[in-house]
């Protein structure tokens, strides 16, 4: 039950501190949300709370980007057109997860490659298919430019996934073993 608890706290503050990232001054697609549906995905035992993580964290940040807003803080939106199409594939990076295993460092490596350009090749294929705000033709060459539009935040994306997902690997990692450390 003590374990249980402790673990809890762990990912309501992994969910409270990724949200707050979020809303932070960073460059556009260096976000941990990526990152944590991959680990809790991995991780996570009970699969709807593994669903709910990433969820709930971008809930969390769209809200507090919604209230900057609605103080003129912020020109971000934090409630938009395609909100639900974004949280669907954000959440639905957490079936790749379930494919890696925490332990191996080139399932990892894989999943960190493979979840950013599953989120860049659905994100940017909803915008094309959406008229989005790039206003693309809806022919293979207005997709294909979509595609380019997008590169600057898959780097992006690419780099957060790796750098949060090692943070959040890695921490796991550390907690597993001092757990084993406390238990022996």
């Amino acid at each position: 039950m003590k374990l249980n608890r402790q673990l809890f706290i762990n990912f309501t503050l992994l969910v409270l501190v990724a949200s707050l990232y979020r809303v932070l001054p960073r460059p556009y697609g260096f976000a941990p949300q990526i990152a944590m549906a991959l680990f809790a995905g991995a991780v996570v035992k009970d699969k709807r709370f593994a669903f709910a993580f990433p969820l709930l964290s971008m809930f969390l940040s769209d809200l507090l980007y919604q209230a900057l807003f609605i103080m003129d803080l912020t020109p971000i939106q934090g409630f938009y057109a395609g909100q639900v199409e974004n949280y669907l594939m954000i959440t639905s990076l957490t079936l790749i997860g379930f494919l890696m295993n925490s332990q191996k460092l080139k399932t990892l490596v894989g999943g960190f490659i493979v979840g950013p350009t599953a989120y860049f090749l659905m994100s940017n294929f909803s915008v094309w298919i959406g008229g989005g705000g790039y206003h693309r033709p809806s022919t293979l060459e207005g997709l294909m430019l979509c595609y380019a539009d997008g590169i600057p935040f898959y780097q992006m994306s690419i780099l957060s996934t790796f750098f949060f997902g090692a943070v959040l690997f890695g921490a796991h990692q550390l907690f597993l073993k001092r757990l084993n450390v406390q238990q022996a």
